[in-house]
């Protein structure tokens, strides 16, 4: 692995974990939406990663393939999709007064978590910084590496 594509790593981990926050803060931000353009209940999002290979040309399929360390192959982090939370059930709080409330009287909320939604989002942000971190030293190692010749 070259030390310029560990900086290509270290960003496209950066980028997905941007990612991941900003359909965090959306979650968040919907927490209490009742209702969509759609007339629908908002469902809390999540985002699904991937590994990101390296293998779009003959000339890296091939290295992949004769290199010693195949583990190595990859070439970071890519966001395959972003899907709705179908599992987890939504809350029905009664409050008959309410425009969205069903004839029983229940409002159906989304199912949102701010605990949970708080915990992704410390997550992802440490991983944000562990990719500024690996992207850092990536870069002072290449400084000092142009220092060496002078």
């Amino acid at each position: 692995m070259s030390v310029l594509s560990a900086l290509g790593i270290s960003a496209s981990g950066m980028t997905a974990q941007q990612l991941r926050l900003d359909i965090i803060s959306q979650n968040i931000a919907n927490v209490n939406t009742t209702r969509d353009e759609n007339g629908d209940v908002y469902r809390r999002q999540t985002v699904v990663f991937a590994e990101k290979t390296s293998s779009d040309s003959f000339q890296s399929a091939l290295a992949s393939k004769t290199s010693d360390i195949s583990e190595f192959s990859g070439s970071g982090v890519k966001v395959t999709s972003i899907v709705e939370d179908h599992v987890t059930e939504m809350t029905k709080v009664y409050d008959p007064s309410h425009p969205d409330a069903d004839e029983d009287g229940y409002v159906t909320y989304p199912n949102v978590n701010t605990v949970t939604e708080m915990t992704n989002m410390i997550d992802a942000t440490r991983s944000y910084e562990a990719n500024v971190t690996a992207f850092n030293a990536t870069k002072n190692m290449l400084l000092k590496g142009l220092e060496v010749g002078q």
